[in-house]
């Protein structure tokens, strides 16, 4: 089986559509938190109740996760060296990634932190090159990130421009995200080896989950008011991460962490254009497909390498 998994998510299209459709929904994450927003009645400088809002959002994922595996006979079952192992990754992935992501962004501008949260992809390339003897840089790497991180900041762009300057509890608490994100990148690769991706996603997400939430309550966080049209939407947004969270755990199991990383670009291009059509935010045509075109161009230099089947298939 395990040797069957490798045969299919390691093939180049198969990763391309998971690692697609994983960006895809943690992208329709950003129409949906902010129509969370409004619909739970969180304003822009309730900082608790948005870590709160997103222990509540991660919990629920770790529920269907679980749901989905008793329907399925998936086992769930973790041996007890296991155990804080995934413990670690719940709380580097979802609980100090996050509780930093939210108290950063709300002490910056959105452009900016949508900007430096894509460094994520960056500290992932770089650090795999030292975990991962397979996984080291190249000049195609290299220029692959570079292309795709400009792509993001094009994406970005305004009439406004991007304000400078930055403060310790705005941007430099994106950066640590980001770089806690990267690390528990290299972290769930590392345990997937011996653990099932719905046991590392399922567990890390509800323990996470209970961090998040517990810190909000003791930051004064516990006022959310819940509506039918809220829950709905909270039940979409658990079923993201659900979703997108296994699907990922799944293709670092079997890929290096910088081919499965660079898709990561795309996330802001997907919330753009989803934004762009759902909350009707103003949208840059001509920069969206510019930094589609070179996210693109990343993702190529980086998947596809002279002499494989999908770079012959590409010359047809």
């Amino acid at each position: 089986m395990k040797d069957k998994g490798r045969t299919i998510f390691t093939n180049s299209y198969v990763l391309m559509t998971l690692a697609l459709i994983s960006c895809f929904l943690w992208g329709s994450a950003f129409p949906s938190v902010k129509t969370g927003y409004n619909l739970f009645d969180i304003g822009t400088g309730d900082t608790y109740e948005k870590i709160v809002f997103a222990g509540y959002r991660f919990f629920l994922s770790s529920i269907m996760i679980f749901v989905f595996c008793l329907i399925t006979g998936r086992s769930l079952k973790l041996q007890k060296a296991h155990v804080p192992k995934v413990l670690s990754l719940g709380l580097m992935q979802t609980s100090i990634q996050y509780v930093f992501f939210y108290i950063g962004l709300s002490n910056t501008s959105g452009t900016l932190g949508s900007i430096l949260s894509a460094s994520n992809t960056f500290f992932a390339v770089i650090l795999a090159h030292f975990f991962f003897s397979r996984d080291r840089l190249t000049y195609r790497k290299i220029a692959g990130v570079v292309l795709g991180f400009t792509g993001v900041i094009i994406a970005n762009m305004t009439g406004d421009g991007i304000r400078a300057g930055f403060t310790l509890t705005g941007e430099v608490f994106i950066i640590i995200s980001s770089l806690v994100g990267a690390l528990a990148a290299i972290y769930t690769k590392k345990i997937a080896e011996d653990i099932s991706p719905f046991a590392i996603s399922g567990y890390q997400l509800f323990f996470g989950s209970l961090i998040l939430i517990a810190v909000g309550w003791l930051g004064g966080g516990n006022h959310i008011s819940f509506t039918p049209e809220g829950t709905l939407l909270l039940l979409y947004l658990g079923f993201i991460s659900a979703a997108a969270f296994t699907l990922w755990s799944i293709l670092l199991k079997y890929n290096d962490v910088g081919r499965v990383s660079i898709y990561k670009f795309t996330i802001p291009l997907f919330g753009t254009l989803l934004s762009y059509l759902i909350l009707k935010e103003r949208f840059l045509g001509f920069n969206v497909a510019l930094a589609a075109t070179l996210v693109s161009l990343g993702i190529l230099l980086i998947n596809i390498k002279p002499g494989t089947a999908m770079a012959r298939e590409m010359k047809r």
